[in-house]
């Protein structure tokens, strides 16, 4: 707390991050609080889980102590849903003793009831690109006297097409205003657009290609027909609490889930499909612990915050090594240790080089010595070229619903033996 304390916050500030635990700022809070509370427009690059809500959402409590109250002042735009919710609770549990307001304005729920909660008041915003757009066209938000804008995660905002819509909404907002934009990695667009909206920027730059040292890598290769086989076999023999796995496509998010569910595992998946209620009840059960399995693409992923995640396993390996580094920050976090799977076929080898050259370390390969690597698969190719089945839970199924931990023994290191010679790890 005594750090907090140089920050020279409101009093009532301070006592909402005292009851939120806090007690050592975090790097980028560290470096972004003092900048942001000067009025300066800031670049971020930072991964999920450094803390950079707060990085932002303190200085905008403490500055919106001062002034008017009930209208939007401060404006912060989010890819997805999730992290639009994550983003509104971290600021209504730090804002707790200033009486300030903060919403979500997003897609999938009743419009007429965010209608109403925007008539009674709000100080702060938080907002997906389309829905935001819905209520500027039907001018329903009055963004006249807004003072800060914030644009989360830009780079997916970019994967997912919404940097036209993000372009129009500057339209609609006073040109004179702070703008503090943060992003994991920073693609030619999003530097493009920070150049264009961003004000003599100083740019504060954490951890952006350094993976967690709490966390353990091993890479599986196996044919693209024996992936779900070998992830099973994964399943059995690690100690798991909870875990994390990507998928490339939301098609196969689903219908891994599916598999695994129907496997005996508390399994379900996170992809855009879903409707908001159901993605919010997928993210609450893994969160909770009533799934222990959760299977998401890269985009719907964005705003789990969970740390009790023991294993993040990658079914697909990412198109980025940035994208490797932030999947796997999802494990190993609050001094926890946690391990990382990723299961590779002869196609990876390019990017798993490329990975391994960002870390700086070979990463291990590994096998699993009771799995059957020449089996053959019937239909094998067509797995997730067709649409998903549907099914009906088998009842009183018995296997890893059960909860009984002694039934998957803990991961041992003599089930795994390395497949390569470090001389022969360069050829990746």
């Amino acid at each position: 707390m005594e750090e907090f304390k140089t920050f020279n916050f409101n009093d009532k500030v301070m006592m909402g991050i005292e009851k939120a635990g806090y007690t050592k700022p975090t790097p980028i809070q560290e470096k972004a609080i003092p900048k942001v509370m000067d009025g300066r427009d800031v670049m971020g690059l930072a991964q999920t889980g450094t803390g950079k809500t707060a990085a932002f959402g303190l200085p905008i409590l403490h500055r919106f102590m001062e002034g008017k109250r009930g209208q939007v002042r401060a404006l912060i735009i989010a890819p997805t849903r999730e992290l639009a919710e994550q983003i509104h609770e971290a600021i209504e549990m730090l804002g707790r003793e200033t009486g300030l307001r903060s919403l979500t304005v997003y897609g999938g729920v009743s419009m007429n009831m965010q209608i109403q909660k925007l008539r009674r008041g709000a100080d702060i915003v938080v907002a997906c690109p389309g829905r935001l757009l819905d209520h500027i066209q039907q001018k329903t938000i009055d963004l006249k006297r807004l003072e800060v804008l914030v644009l989360d995660e830009a780079d997916h905002m970019f994967d997912m097409g919404f940097l036209p819509d993000i372009r129009r909404i500057l339209t609609s907002i006073p040109e004179k205003r702070q703008t503090l934009l943060f992003s994991a990695t920073m693609p030619g667009e999003i530097r493009k657009l920070a150049k264009n909206i961003l004000t003599d920027p100083i740019t504060i730059q954490v951890g952006n290609t350094e993976a967690a040292v709490t966390v353990t890598h091993a890479l599986y290769p196996v044919t693209q027909q024996l992936k779900t086989r070998l992830l099973r076999k994964l399943l059995q023999h690690a100690d798991t609490e909870s875990v994390l796995i990507f998928t490339r496509t939301k098609h196969r998010a689903k219908r891994l889930g599916e598999q695994l569910e129907k496997s005996g595992y508390r399994a379900t998946s996170l992809q855009g499909n879903l409707s908001q209620n159901r993605r919010q009840a997928a993210l609450n059960g893994f969160r909770d612990g009533k799934f222990q399995i959760l299977v998401a693409t890269d985009i719907a992923a964005r705003g789990i915050d969970v740390s009790q995640i023991s294993h993040v396993i990658n079914y697909d390996i990412p198109d980025t090594p940035e994208a490797y580094v932030h999947r796997i920050g999802r494990t190993g976090r609050a001094a926890k240790t946690g391990d990382a799977f990723t299961l590779v076929t002869d196609e990876d080898r390019t990017m798993v080089r490329t990975i391994e050259r960002v870390l700086g370390f070979p990463l291990k390969r590994c096998t699993v010595e009771d799995f059957d690597y020449k089996a053959t698969v019937p239909g094998a190719g067509k797995e997730f070229a067709r649409a998903p089945r549907q099914y009906s839970p088998r009842p009183n199924s018995a296997g890893p619903k059960s909860g009984n931990r002694q039934e998957r023994p803990g991961f041992s290191t003599s089930k795994l033996r390395s497949t390569r010679s470090a001389g022969r790890r360069s050829q990746g």
